[in-house]
């Protein structure tokens, strides 16, 4: 069931959303050669603490820290580790969450270690814009579908392919809501879900360089793609509004 929020209940998503943004933003500054995914993780952690809020997915189903660092080949999920350092040429996905008040937040940032290849700066680019094309159809009178049709239009005109073992998803009290939101056009019968106001969801292709499909290593949680290629992940928490979609996760 898909749960519409209030004015007021999308005022505190934004606030905590607004924090989310902000963590992200220091951690891509921080994300430097030489440092490893634990210490971005010991700072995600920190900058909660100034917050007063709580990191959302520590604990969460089990999962072990408060960040999620995806390295190259990792999509989602990836554990931080002190045995796992940066290095020019990476690129490192940040996905974090925090709740406060009562609410959820969610985003996600791909971020460039020193010089990268062209490759892998065309895949950033081509997520990052899959996103706002999806974003760009949040709005009352569509359906889910021309969300997951605009992303995965733009994914493919850009060479890449989309990931289909997980979704975007809706948000608010709860990390994950009804709907999901793919990013590509599984059914269009599932998919034809309008959109109204007062929805609030979490809008997050991640996009591979190579085959679309990913496998999921022993520990229960990182995902990478099965050809080792590189892949990306850009995410956003958007609320529907009589004007269009409204991004919550900005600084």
């Amino acid at each position: 069931m898909v749960i519409i929020k209030t004015r007021e209940e999308i005022k505190k998503m934004a606030t905590v959303n607004k924090m989310v943004a902000e963590v992200l933003c220091v951690l891509k500054e921080r994300a430097r050669e030489g440092v490893t995914t634990e210490y971005l993780n010991e700072i995600a952690e920190e900058e909660a603490r100034k917050r007063n809020a709580r990191p959302a997915f520590k604990g969460y189903n089990g999962f072990p820290k408060a960040l999620c660092t995806s390295v190259n080949e990792v999509v989602v999920h990836g554990i931080p580790s002190r045995k796992k350092s940066l290095h020019e040429g990476d690129i490192v996905s940040l996905d974090f969450g925090l709740v406060f008040d009562g609410f959820y937040g969610d985003a996600a940032i791909t971020v460039a270690i020193g010089k990268i290849s062209d490759e892998k700066k065309r895949l950033m680019e081509v997520t990052k814009s899959a996103l706002y094309a999806g974003i760009e159809q949040a709005r009352p009178g569509n359906l889910l579908l021309d969300i997951s049709r605009a992303i995965e239009e733009t994914v493919h005109r850009g060479g890449f392919s989309v990931v289909r073992s997980f979704t975007g998803h809706g948000i608010g009290r709860n990390l994950h809501e009804d709907p999901e939101v793919p990013n590509y056009v599984s059914s269009p019968f599932l998919l034809r879900l309008p959109l109204v106001v007062g929805m609030t969801i979490a809008i997050e292709p991640m996009v591979n360089a190579g085959a679309y499909k990913v496998k999921i290593k022993r520990d229960g949680w990182t995902a990478v793609t099965v050809d080792g290629k590189p892949s990306a992940h850009f995410e956003h928490t958007i609320a529907i509004t009589d004007n269009g979609p409204v991004i919550l996760s900005t600084c």
